[in-house]
Formats: C-alpha cells, structure tokens, sequence
C-alpha cells in the first residue's frame, strides 16, 4: 500500500483504537447526555465550531500571505483530530505546519509563524485567567485541595524548573546559534503581521476568542447538566484547568485535562460527583463527537495533498 493511502487511514485507525480504550467513558457520557436541556447542548455544540473558526482567524493573522480560506478552515477542523492523536499541541502544529509549507511558505519563516501563534495563544488565555481570577479572586477555593501554603512552592518549583531548562539550552553553543536564528526569524515574522492591522487582529482576536468559546462550551454542558455554580466560575474554572493541564504532555490531554477540569470545577464549588458527569460530557461535545469527521477530514487533506 502506497505511503500516503497509509497514512489517510492512520487517522481512523487511531480513532477506533482510542475509542475502544475509552469504550466505558465514552457510555457513560452519552448516557448523562441523553437527559441534558437540548438547547444548552446546542449552544455547546455552537461554540465548539466556533473554536475552529476562531483557530483559523489565529492562524492567518500569524503570515503576512493570504492563505486559501476554505482549505485553511479545513485544516482547523482536522488539526483538532490530529490534536488527540498525538500529544498534546503536536498534532494541531504538524497539521498546520505542512499547510503552510504547502502554501507556499518557507520552512523557516512557517515555523517562525506557527510559535508566534502559539505564545499568542498562550498570551491571550493566560491573560484571560489574569483578568478572571483579578475579577473573582474567591472564584477557586483551592485551600481545599492543597494542602495549607502549598502553592506558592509549587509555582515556584515549576519556574525554577522552567528557567534552570533554559539555561542549559542556552548555554549549549549549536543550540544556542540555532535558537538565535529561530529567535531572528520569529521577529521579523511579528513584525511584518503586526504592520498590518488586519493581520494583527485577526491574530489576536482570534487568540483570545478560542479560549473564551472553549470556557463557553464548558458554560453550556454544565447548565445542560444542571451545574448550578456562576458562569464566570467555572470559565475561570476551565482557563486555569487548560493552563495547568498544558504541562502534560498526553494525547489532547486526555485523562489529564478530565482530571484537571473536575479539580477546578470542584474547587470552584460544584458538587465532585456533578463536576465529573460535566466534564465527560464536554468532552465528549468538544473531542470525541467531532474526532471521526475530524479524522476523515484529515485523511481528506492528506489524500488531496492539501497537507
């Protein structure tokens, strides 16, 4: 079999094997879901496909080119397959990575535009979190979760680590020369898409909307499911479960972002038996509803060379 009608059924084949995995997960969602207010799932499922939208807006905001809207937009909604497949960011970058080269876009300067959507992205829902948690400062009771000054050592562990990683890389010369060169080129990608207004808020825009219709997704299944918490609650809720979560290097996070998102939904005063049935049917909303067309969708792209 030809290397590319292999890899257009790898994605499926994925699908069917996580499927199988998660058999009893899956179940179990569907069967809270069954009882849930129609609309409020609507909403969700409304929201969710705004998310690729919003993806792409990024996306195009990152190069100074004009790429291919349809295409682009296809490859947002397959990139979300890609994303569960692989670990986590993985799949969505290797996805629109190869998009962009296709375009046209060299190597270099695709990758420099791939990283700054990225600490866009990263930007735009740490600077969500901020302003939520400046809002709502009492919205996370994590004194009950963490034990008594617990925090402030953890995050400081976790800066620690992070600056003690960068120091070694930097102090390795090929490495260092080749981070230089990244580093140039990145800058001069920002710099051009910022010149251009349009660019830039199509960039940022879509950067912040894309944490802001997943949080709202989140909104949506707990009032499907009867979550009687404030909305803005369980968004800050989601926000800081998606940034922890982000250090997790799982398959779209799966297990670790469940994991995560009932710990914040519990700390933020839902009931754990509630904040578990919520996050199984968002998730299965959000990842596994759209997972098979994302899937076939990518096996699309790859056949038709679009990727």
């Amino acid at each position: 079999m030809p290397l590319r009608q292999a890899l257009c059924l790898l994605p499926l084949a994925l699908v069917g094997v996580l499927a199988v995995r998660h058999r009893r997960v899956l179940a179990e969602g569907f069967r809270q879901l069954a009882g849930a207010d129609r609309t409020w799932l609507a909403v969700a499922g409304a929201t969710t496909c705004l998310t690729w939208v919003a993806a792409a807006f990024a996306r195009q905001g990152a190069v100074a080119e004009r790429l291919p809207r349809v295409r682009l937009l296809a490859t947002q909604f397959a990139s979300g397959a890609a994303n569960h497949l692989l670990p986590t960011g993985l799949g969505a970058s290797a996805v629109s990575l190869r998009f962009m080269t296709v375009c046209g876009i060299p190597a270099a300067r695709s990758t420099a535009a791939l990283a700054l959507y990225l600490l866009t992205e990263t930007a735009a829902r740490l600077g969500l979190l901020l302003v939520l948690l400046l809002a709502f400062p009492d919205a996370l009771r994590l004194g009950a979760l963490l034990p008594e000054g617990a925090l402030w050592p953890l995050l400081s562990s976790l800066g620690a680590a992070a600056l003690l990683s960068a120091g070694v890389l930097l102090c390795l010369r090929r490495v260092r020369g080749l981070l230089l060169r990244f580093l140039r080129t990145a800058l001069g990608e920002a710099r051009r898409v910022h010149a251009r207004p349009a660019r830039a808020l199509a960039l940022w825009g879509g950067s912040l909307a894309f944490p802001a219709l997943q949080a709202s997704g989140l909104v949506a299944v707990g009032r499907a499911l009867g979550l009687d918490i404030p909305v803005m609650h369980m968004a800050l809720a989601y926000l800081a479960a998606s940034c922890a979560v982000a250090l997790v290097p799982t398959p779209g996070g799966l297990g670790s972002v469940e994991a995560a998102l009932v710990v914040a939904l519990v700390a933020a005063g839902a009931p754990a038996a509630l904040a578990t049935a919520v996050v199984i049917g968002f998730r299965i909303v959000t990842v596994w509803v759209p997972l098979l067309p994302g899937a076939l969708t990518l096996g699309a792209l790859v056949k038709l060379k679009v990727i």
